[in-house]
């Protein structure tokens, strides 16, 4: 990375954890590769402080932010204006500077999540998804996209799930595909699971981190003995790589696909917002974050 002065511009991360994260490695390399003289940072950031942090950073005229796990919903309330994807699935990632010391919310997930699909013929296909947090949201968005035939939402926080099934059943609707939202704790899930041509998981289960719950796969062990080889598993987490659970999919012979690329994806259509440059060195950026996952 060049040098730090009293001229670099400032960027940065904010959730909680962000110890794991490859952002700072791959944005760092992008801003050398393009000559831009900034600097990103992973800052770890307690719900509770969200919104005094997001302004504090404001005023300190950083050049925008990224917002991962868990405050991509919370951090609505720090935003003077949204744009129409972060509007309509109500979840934010990215952060852009406005006047007035305010920010913008923007998503670059929904861009993000899709590309390591688009190989893939998903017409009329089955989707199970774990989680319905603000990751889940951009999942859906993009999905909208795809002609799919139905999306099933697995959570056990009953209340979290009837909620983000009423907000995404107009989005969905309107595109003639079915919802449905189902309590694992309660409901056995397995026939689901049995019959998905592509599932995949939100949640922070399995990611390396201490303040994750130590479970460290996705429902427990025994649910994944029904995969079927025909489905794809989509593992939005990239550290370990691969996780346990896809490690599982690869057993059964699934085609398995980690978080890297939507990782990459995204961040390189957040540097497009706050940057203005179109032309993003997008390989060097993934290459940069598999170097760094090898050591």
């Amino acid at each position: 990375m060049s040098t730090i002065t009293g001229k670099t511009n400032l960027v940065g991360l904010l959730g909680q954890p962000v110890n794991h994260s490859l952002s700072p490695i791959m944005h760092n390399a992008a801003y050398e590769e393009m000559g831009l003289d900034w600097c990103y940072v992973a800052m770890p950031c307690e719900g509770k402080n969200l919104e005094r942090i997001t302004q504090a950073l404001r005023y300190l005229d950083y050049k925008g932010l990224n917002i991962t796990i868990p405050h991509k919903q919370e951090v609505l309330k720090a935003c003077n204006k949204l744009t129409k994807i972060a509007n309509d699935i109500q979840a934010v990632n990215t952060l852009i500077p406005e006047k007035n010391n305010q920010w913008i919310g923007a998503n670059t997930d929904v861009e993000g999540f899709l590309t390591p699909l688009k190989d893939h013929n998903l017409i009329d296909k089955n989707v199970v998804i774990l989680g319905c947090g603000g990751s889940a949201r951009a999942v859906v968005m993009g999905l909208s996209s795809l002609n799919i035939n139905k999306v099933t939402i697995v959570s056990r926080n009953e209340s979290t799930l009837n909620v983000f099934i009423k907000n995404m059943s107009n989005l969905l609707l309107k595109k003639e595909i079915s919802i449905e939202g189902i309590n694992y704790k309660k409901f056995n899930v397995s026939e689901h699971i049995q019959e998905a041509d592509l599932i995949i998981n939100t949640t922070p289960i399995g990611m390396n981190s201490k303040k994750i719950q130590q479970e460290n796969v996705p429902l427990g062990n025994e649910i994944w003995d029904c995969l079927s080889k025909k489905t794809i598993l989509y593992d939005l987490i990239y550290t370990p790589r691969p996780t346990k659970w896809l490690k599982i999919g690869q057993q059964k012979n699934c085609f398995t696909i980690d978080g890297l690329d939507m990782l990459v994806e995204q961040g390189a259509f957040s540097i497009r917002l706050w940057s203005g440059f179109n032309d993003i060195p997008v390989q060097i950026m993934k290459s940069s974050a598999e170097k760094h996952l090898m050591v």
